[in-house]
């Protein structure tokens, strides 16, 4: 197993956010995915658009989107980007919803974790529509599916 150095720490171990100062900025897209797990009677009433506080899917695409722009509010060493572009597409699955976010930017670093926190954000607030009519409700499996960079001509 390769030794890998964490750039959030320096050498004595202390927190630190990363200087990409000297880095070129590139074009960077970063695409995520999550789902929340729902009881058939809760899809049924997202269908219907029957939930009490509104629509559960427009209402957490919404939420996800703006929860991409305050990443680096939200996780301490994120750094504040600019992003271009953020797109989160959900699907009502026979389990539950699943949740997609792709985020642009073009920048020295990052836009992963505007992606994780579109599809987090997003997941959360399908909880809090729904947490009156499901008490069985999960979040899983948040991953980053794709990250890439391309340069800049």
């Amino acid at each position: 197993m390769s030794e890998s150095k964490l750039t959030h720490v320096d050498e004595n171990g202390a927190a630190r956010m990363v200087d990409v100062s000297r880095k070129k900025p590139v074009k960077r897209t970063a695409r995520s995915r999550g789902r929340i797990f729902l009881s058939p009677e809760t899809i049924a009433l997202i269908k219907e658009n029957a939930i009490a506080k509104g629509d559960v899917l427009a209402t957490a695409r919404i939420a996800g989107i703006m929860g991409a722009k305050r990443a680096s509010d939200l996780i301490p060493l994120c750094h504040n980007i600019e992003i271009e572009h953020v797109a989160v597409d959900l699907r009502l699955v026979d389990d539950g919803v699943e949740i997609e976010a792709t985020t642009v930017c073009t920048y020295k670093t990052g836009i992963e974790m505007e992606a994780l926190t579109a599809v987090s954000i997003a997941a959360l607030t399908i909880w809090d529509m729904c947490k009156a009519v499901d008490k069985t409700m999960r979040i899983g499996d948040i991953v980053l599916v794709e990250k890439k960079k391309e340069e800049l001509e």
